[in-house]
């Protein structure tokens, strides 16, 4: 059985892909590339009930949980939207609730995402984050029923 990457080793790996690069237009194109890679969801995922509120892109989000951990996956009609959420979903997916409820996700700040994102971008960032989040505690209070 392989093991699975820790969440702070993930973020790790960001922060150094990210650290490889001089300036922010090579991180964006970066990031761009990032979510080029992202499969693209079905479109029977596209709805309502499965889009970000609080972005200013179409994002939509779904999870589903499988022998106690949970994996995303996630699409945008905004390129650079796809690329960050290709990065939470690469930190996040395939943790347990637990570990995905109580990760701090430094890697945002230490890369510099929040300072280099118009304030529109950040807000949803904070959106999508709060959004897995909320998918693994109900995968916990499912749990514990």
């Amino acid at each position: 059985m392989q093991t699975v990457q820790t969440i702070r080793e993930t973020e790790e790996e960001i922060v150094d892909e990210f650290s490889l690069f001089d300036n922010w237009e090579d991180k964006y194109e970066y990031i761009i590339d990032l979510g080029k890679k992202l499969e693209p969801l079905s479109s029977e995922y596209k709805i309502d009930d499965n889009k970000i509120k609080g972005c200013q892109s179409q994002v939509w989000l779904v999870a589903d949980e499988q022998d106690g951990r949970i994996f995303f996956k996630a699409d945008s009609d905004a390129v650079i939207v796809r690329g960050l959420v290709s990065m939470l979903i690469r930190v996040l997916s395939g943790h347990t609730p637990d570990e995905i409820i109580d990760t701090k996700l430094d890697f945002i700040n230490k890369i510099g995402m929040t300072t280099h994102l118009a304030q529109t971008r950040s807000n949803g960032l904070l959106s999508m984050v709060k959004q897995m989040k909320n998918y693994a505690l109900v995968y916990k209070l499912k749990e514990q029923l």
